[in-house]
């Protein structure tokens, strides 16, 4: 493999962008916050997309997490509370949850899942076109714990990508997936040792890069059902997601959950 180029993107050093031969390498870069997704970070891995979409020397995009705890912990409730996704980036309004969860590239992704893969972090995952993880890794979409829902496209893509009663299952109930069941369900391709985790994502990264990068970004585009950028059989799915996030996000249970969360207390729901 050929040296390692550093490629500039923003995000304030939220997300490092490293291409090495044909594939790009996108780690979120925020260890201390379990990789939580702040303004900053959605930043980078957006414009790290569009990076490789239009460099035709990019032939894959493999995204992983810094450290070894956490693949990404979701939304930074932190800056969630302080306002900070309110800045009027329309690109930002465009590529959807971490910049990725409704950016739609050309290139293959794969999601090296290096920890927990909660909520935000699975909702990257069912974006991505494949998947490894540590053999630690968990996944599952908790948010209903918290009083509130999976709106980054987790709530409609999970039942779509395993069975749907287990989905159903998952999202009901909150309780996490580990590895070994995500990767029996088809949630993820392999599940190896975190010592083995990247050379396995490049590895697929690699069988990917010895055929035709054209027809293999046209056999995506049809796959995936992409014109110009957009899914059009999930814009229904997208318009109703967000619909129900005003009523609930302002519900007594939306602010209960999140309250006690931040108090480490069991919720005292009231369905109101």
């Amino acid at each position: 493999m050929s040296d390692t180029i550093s490629i500039e993107i923003g995000g304030n050093g939220s997300v490092i962008a490293e291409q090495r031969d044909h594939v790009l390498l996108v780690t979120l870069n925020r260890p201390h916050a379990r990789n939580a997704v702040n303004v900053d970070l959605a930043v980078g891995v957006g414009e790290a997309l569009e990076y490789a979409e239009r460099q035709s020397d990019v032939w894959v995009v493999i995204i992983t997490g810094a450290g070894d705890k956490a693949f990404c912990a979701g939304a930074d409730l932190k800056a969630v509370a302080a306002g900070e996704f309110a800045t009027g980036d329309l690109r930002l309004d465009k590529w959807g949850f971490a910049g990725y969860v409704s950016h739609h590239i050309s290139k293959p992704t794969i999601a090296a899942v290096n920890g927990f893969a909660l909520g935000g972090g699975t909702e990257l995952v069912l974006q991505s076109d494949l998947a490894v993880a540590v053999d630690t890794a968990t996944f599952g979409l908790p948010e209903v714990k918290r009083g509130i829902y999976a709106g980054a496209g987790g709530a409609f893509r999970l039942p779509r990508a395993i069975p749907p009663k287990i989905a159903m299952e998952a999202i009901l109930t909150g309780q996490p997936i580990s590895a070994q069941k995500a990767l029996e369900l088809g949630l993820i391709n392999k599940s190896v040792p975190a010592d083995e985790l990247l050379a396995t994502a490049f590895a697929l990264a690699e069988a990917i890069c010895e055929n035709a990068p054209l027809a293999v970004q046209a056999s995506k585009r049809i796959a995936r059902e992409i014109n110009d950028g957009v899914v059009e059989r999930e814009l229904s799915d997208w318009k109703r997601s967000a619909a129900e996030g005003p009523g609930l996000m302002s519900s007594a249970d939306a602010r209960e959950g999140v309250t006690a969360f931040a108090q480490k207390r069991a919720p005292e729901w009231t369905g109101r």
